[in-house]
């Protein structure tokens, strides 16, 4: 019917911002890949090459609290062209890195670059929408993080493996000039608000504790757990922070940003949900690669190759976001996070069977993606627009931390077993008890099908 087709225009702006998008999405997945090699040309140690993840990963979680003040300031159009330059830049230096130290300095470029990009983007696109078939929209928008995991490891691979490993980085710089030359055209003008100020205070107390948080996560799976100094201090001391911002936040009439949108329990739940689906989604990322090199001794271009099938899986239920738009997200979250966690139960009984593992993540890819969407749904449906920009940061920021929470714990249950094929076996049957803990907690979703929020017609690209 045409009233269920998305507007042409929205979905050229889609396109457009999707494109920019995958940059960061693809880099994240490539330069992991490719941490090993650049210690070797770099004669740079362990510890030190992890650096060249961690201060992107730090620099991230330290902007994306900034990118809903950003937006609602200088408007989402000139955030986006800059973030895209910064990121641009990042690569070109990161590429023509000639140390070590410069390598993780422009790193820290591309993070900030890529922290203001994927929740500007959602802020755009649904400003554009103007909230209808948030379902279908949001299939198209999460399109860079199905297709960065797909074809991540196996680029990374071949890059690694014939090329110089600088072409990690100067692969983002024809996607991110396409990309700014077509965002220069077609994403529209959007005037700031000149009196959006901003929380210092806020600022100061969440920007470094979101950081503080995001390390000692990354340092669980080092250390070997969580009782570790390299791991409390840095948890604690942003636990403190967050605290204190929270309560900052709570009594301030323009904070940076807006926790009272916890007050909406659709948005609460998806939040909820998005935190521990890193259990499943980000966790799986970090599990499903070191399974096949470590039990099944495949190599780095193989297990990439082996780990299609979810990608297809995933890209297989964009389909549901007409079936989201019909039915609410919460009949959708729950089918697509059982799938999930039925896929998942072949690797926790230590299945050896090829075809049987690709057909398990085939089910898990379909029902992670199913159930992302209508996460997505769920979060935003109803919002006011000028509520969109703080959402946008804040369930980004919950999704970093998820991500972050759900690898560490995975990198323990690992190690403390071995790394055997028993520890991997028990920490898929983890991984499957988690998902099925959410989909009981993704029954506070709206059930009801969504309706068009309240706000001024959508936004055409020119």
């Amino acid at each position: 019917m045409p009233e269920e087709r998305l507007d042409p225009a929205v979905l050229k702006l889609a396109g457009i911002l999707v494109l920019g998008a995958l940059a960061p999405l693809l880099d994240s997945t490539i330069v992991s890949i490719a941490i090993h090699t650049l210690g070797h040309d770099l004669h740079a140690s362990t510890a030190t090459v992890q650096w060249v993840s961690t201060a992107y990963l730090l620099a991230l979680a330290m902007v994306v609290p900034v990118s809903g003040w950003a937006a609602e300031r200088f408007g989402g159009r000139q955030v986006w062209l800059a973030a895209l330059t910064l990121f641009l830049a990042g690569s070109l230096l990161c590429g023509v890195s000639w140390n070590i130290g410069p390598l993780i300095v422009f790193r820290v470029v591309q993070g900030v670059g890529g922290g203001l990009m994927l929740p500007v983007l959602q802020t755009l696109i649904l400003r554009a929408a103007g909230g209808q078939r948030l379902g279908r929209l949001m299939a198209v928008v999460s399109l860079p993080a199905l297709v960065g995991p797909i074809l991540g490891p196996v680029l990374g691979g071949l890059m690694v493996g014939h090329l110089s490993w600088r072409w990690i980085f100067y692969v983002n710089l024809p996607i991110c000039l396409l990309a700014v030359a077509l965002a220069w055209r077609g994403v529209p003008r959007d005037a700031g608000r000149a009196g959006a100020r901003l929380d210092l205070t806020g600022l100061a107390l969440v920007s470094p504790g979101l950081a503080a948080l995001v390390y000692g996560l990354s340092q669980v799976g080092d250390q070997g757990g969580f009782g570790h100094a390299r791991v409390l201090v840095p948890l604690c001391a942003g636990a403190v922070l967050v605290a204190a911002f929270a309560r900052h936040a709570l009594h301030s009439a323009q904070p940076l940003v807006d926790l009272r949108l916890f007050r909406v329990r659709s948005f609460s739940a998806a939040s909820a949900l998005t935190f521990t689906g890193g259990l499943t989604l980000f966790g799986g990322m970090f599990l499903l690669p070191l399974y096949y090199q470590q039990v099944r001794h495949e190599s780095v271009i193989a297990a990439g190759l082996l780990l299609v099938p979810q990608g297809v899986g995933a890209l297989l239920a964009r389909a549901t976001g007409g079936l989201t738009d019909r039915l609410g997200p919460r009949p959708v979250a729950v089918a697509g996070l059982l799938l999930t966690a039925l896929g998942t139960l072949p690797f926790a009984l230590d299945a050896r069977n090829g075809l049987l593992l690709a057909a398990a993540l085939l089910i898990r890819g379909f029902g992670m993606s199913a159930a992302n969407l209508a996460l997505l749904v769920g979060a935003f449906q109803g919002l006011a627009p000028e509520r969109i920009p703080h959402a946008s940061s804040t369930t980004r920021i919950v999704q970093q931390l998820g991500g972050s929470f759900g690898t560490a714990i995975l990198a323990v249950l690992v190690q403390r077993g071995g790394a055997t094929n028993t520890a991997f076996a028990h920490t898929f049957l983890w991984t499957a008890l988690f998902t099925l803990l959410a989909a009981g907690v993704a029954l506070l979703l709206p059930a009801r099908r969504p309706e068009p929020a309240q706000v001024a017609a959508p936004v055409r690209p020119s």
